[in-house]
C-alpha cells in the first residue's frame, strides 16, 4: 500500500515542529531553513499552511533531471534525489510547479522530501494532526464524502 502525506491546513497552528523535525532528521540539526517542509503564513487571515513535495505521479522534476538523479523509491513511492548523482544544475527546481525542491548551497545539490524513507517525521511530530501519513488512495475520500453530504443537504 502506497502512503502519502495528507495536510489539513485548518489544524495547523504554525508551531513549526514539522520544520524542526524534518531538519533534524535530514540535516542533523534543528534549523527550519534546512527543512524540506515549509509552513506558509497567511498573516492577514491568521492561517498557516504546511507544504512539501506532493510526490507527483508524473514527477516533472524526475523527468527534467538531465542526469537521472531523481528516482522512484519502489518501497514508499517517493521521488528521491541521489546525492552522489546530482550535479546541482537546479533544472528540477524550475520543473517543479509547486516550488518544493530546494538547492542546498552547502552541498551544491538539491533536496526534496523523501518521506523520511517511509516514516515522515513531520507527521510524527505534528502535535495537532495537521500532517498525517495515510493510504495514498484514501487522501481525497473524506473530502469527497464531505462534498457529497453538503450537496445532498443543499437540495433538501
Amino acid at each position: 500500500m502506497q502512503k502519502s502525506l495528507h495536510i489539513d491546513p485548518g489544524k495547523c497552528t504554525g508551531c513549526l515542529q514539522c520544520e524542526s523535525a524534518c531538519s533534524l532528521e535530514n540535516e542533523g540539526m534543528f534549523n527550519p531553513a534546512k527543512s524540506r517542509i515549509k509552513v506558509f503564513s497567511f498573516h492577514d487571515e491568521g492561517r498557516f499552511v504546511p507544504y512539501t513535495c506532493t510526490q507527483c505521479d508524473e514527477a516533472w522534476c524526475m523527468q527534467a533531471c538531465p542526469v537521472d538523479a531523481i528516482v522512484l523509491n519502489p518501497v514508499n513511492g517517493s521521488k528521491d534525489v541521489l546525492e552522489d548523482v546530482c550535479v546541482g544544475c537546479k533544472v528540477c527546481t524550475i520543473a517543479c510547479p509547486f516550488g518544493t525542491i530546494n538547492y542546498n548551497s552547502s552541498t551544491g545539490k538539491v533536496v526534496k522530501c523523501d518521506l523520511c524513507g517511509g516514516d515522515p517525521q513531520c507527521a510524527e511530530e505534528c502535535p495537532t494532526g495537521a500532517i498525517t501519513y495515510v493510504d495514498a488512495n484514501a487522501t481525497g475520500l473524506e473530502r469527497m464524502r464531505a462534498w457529497a453530504a453538503k450537496t445532498d443537504n443543499a437540495g433538501a
